[in-house]
């Protein structure tokens, strides 16, 4: 099993030697990094270009660690029992096996992606540390024990929204997704626009990566907005002589929602803008 990137997934050298190495050491691989750099994408296309399924198991503030092994549904069983229904006899009929069970219980080693674990409490990951080093936890309902038939390869996302504890990042091999060059950033772009002209990405390059450097810039776009802004241009018809005119730090970009996503950035923009052409009427 090695990882090499796919067709419709531009994965840098050092993010395939860290996937690689957190299949061999058999550890979780923990990665961070700017919001739509490919993070949560990434499992999906390391299953792919393995061939092995995918298992997703997406984190929300309410998540809590036992719901990604199991659910006892004691209210359920109870009506039930009211209702004189036959299943009550079995009380596996009211447990809800949850990602890990799934990704356990797998014939073949599948992908198990922990999306935004830092959504979670903050003791979510440490209630987790047993059963993802064992691969293995109890089912106190029922007495059994649930093991790993093959031990899957887990990829955990983080956003930064809080720190990891010790303990759970000693498991996990870690690595920071940087923030794509120009020069990978155009092999992302030609996977999503295949043959698009090379003087309109390089200039949608330009006035995206100058936008990114304005200073006191509240969100900087990612990867996917740039994709997006690529879209409504080609929608647009929007050449190149167009974007060639913009300056980030004189003139707003045509479509600039799909790049700007806050009105403080917005409003930081339109004052550029507004100080660039005082200076140009008093000069």
């Amino acid at each position: 099993m090695k990882f090499e990137g796919t067709s419709r997934y531009i994965a840098t050298d050092d993010l395939q030697i860290a996937v690689n190495a957190a299949i061999t050491l058999q550890r979780p691989l923990l990665v961070k990094g700017e919001p739509g750099t490919g993070k949560s994408v990434l499992a999906a296309e390391v299953a792919q270009a393995l061939g092995v399924p995918l298992i997703e198991w997406h984190i929300k503030s309410t998540t809590k660690a036992q719901q990604g092994l199991y659910e006892y549904d004691a209210v359920s069983r109870l009506r039930d029992s009211q209702l004189g229904d036959e299943r009550v006899k079995d009380i596996k009929n009211y447990i809800k096996k949850g990602r890990l069970w799934e990704a356990f219980e797998m014939g073949e080693r599948p992908v198990l992606l922990i999306d935004e674990i830092d959504k979670a409490d903050i003791e979510f990951p440490n209630d987790l540390l047993q059963e993802l080093d064992r691969m293995e936890f109890h089912v106190y309902e029922t007495g059994e024990t649930i093991k790993a038939h093959n031990r899957p390869i887990v990829i955990i996302t983080s956003n930064n929204e809080k720190e990891l504890p010790d303990a759970f990042l000693r498991r996990c091999f870690f690595h920071f997704i940087k923030f794509p060059d120009p020069d990978t950033m155009a092999d992302i772009v030609e996977v999503h626009f295949p043959g698009l002209k090379q003087r309109l990405v390089a200039q949608s390059l330009r006035v995206f990566y100058e936008l990114r450097d304005v200073p006191g810039l509240k969100k900087r776009p990612s990867t996917s907005e740039l994709l997006d802004w690529i879209k409504l241009l080609l929608n647009e018809d929007i050449d190149e002589a167009t974007l060639r005119e913009t300056d980030p730090r004189k003139l707003i970009p045509p479509l600039h929602g799909a790049l700007l996503k806050n009105e403080q950035d917005v409003q930081l923009f339109e004052r550029l803008a507004f100080l660039s052409r005082r200076r140009s009427e008093q000069s």
